[in-house]
């Protein structure tokens, strides 16, 4: 028995009330300025993948946005005492991390012949010299005065950067907050120069071991510790996924930027962002 064919049903957004006509009023393409970011990728190389590499970055660099965004205004909260806005903020921080973290499943279709093909257009342009990404580890923590120099050809981007640079991280803030809470915190911990790397100290951890030991005394405390767990952890995984990345496109060649390429970012899987709350782990 044969079943009689129907017409596709042709749907017209107009008679659901949809407007259609933007000649005089602003469009979602108008908002979102999307001729700007679409005409953003200009290949130099004239091979296929170049595309999908350019996207893969402008893409990362937009979610990072974001995470300054939000990451700013979460350090803001905290310093202020307004705690369950800056949870929310930093949750939604460690999902953006997920984003960048799956982002290199994608760029990982790229094969060793095809990024060969792309790289002398790269010149010595590298993720290393990112400085939105320079921003952002500033702000976690990892200080290094060296990283300042990439930007210096740049007096508003150096400017951005040396702000980070200069300014309390997110578990400087966290600290002090800490010690706002009568919690017995080192000054050499809340009054310091916050151009230095961050040392792990013992009392600091005791004072972790404390929340962790009576939530329900430091409930927001202990959600904050949390938070920031889930923050970096999520950060381990994208330099995990980086460096693999990288080795599965160039192996163990220098990077466009001159680093050692995977040596480097291997290194960088050995920086600990908060240590004490992963030390108080072990002695709970």
């Amino acid at each position: 028995m044969n079943c009689p064919i129907h017409p596709a049903k042709v749907i017209d957004p107009a008679k659901d009330g949809a407007k259609m006509d933007f000649s005089t009023s602003m469009s979602y393409g108008d908002y979102l300025h999307i001729d700007t970011i679409l005409s953003a990728q200009q290949p130099l190389s004239g091979n296929h993948n170049e595309m999908l590499f350019i996207v893969q970055h402008q893409t990362s660099e937009l979610w990072m946005k974001l995470m300054l965004h939000e990451m700013g205004a979460a350090m803001h909260n905290v310093a202020n005492d307004q705690l369950p806005s800056a949870f929310k903020m930093l949750a939604r921080v460690s999902k953006i991390m997920e984003q960048l973290v799956h982002a290199w499943d994608v760029l990982a279709t790229m094969t060793p012949p095809e990024y060969s093909a792309i790289r002398p257009s790269l010149g010595q342009s590298s993720g290393f010299q990112s400085f939105q990404y320079r921003c952002i580890e500033f702000n976690l923590g990892n200080k290094n005065p060296a990283m300042l120099q990439p930007h210096a050809h740049h007096p508003e981007r150096l400017a951005l950067v040396q702000a980070a640079y200069q300014s309390p991280s997110l578990y400087d803030e966290t600290l002090r907050l800490m010690a706002r809470r009568g919690l017995p915190i080192p000054k050499s911990h809340t009054q310091r120069d916050w151009t230095q790397a961050y040392v792990e100290n013992a009392e600091i951890e005791q004072a972790w071991l404390n929340i962790y030991r009576n939530p329900e005394t430091y409930w927001d405390l202990y959600q904050l510790g949390e938070e920031l767990t889930d923050l970096e952890d999520a950060f381990r995984l994208w330099r995990f996924r980086h460096v693999t990345t990288v080795e599965r496109i160039i192996g163990i060649k220098r990077g466009s930027g001159g680093t050692s390429g995977v040596g480097y970012l291997r290194k960088m899987l050995d920086v600990v962002l908060f240590p004490e709350i992963w030390s108080l782990r072990t002695k709970l």
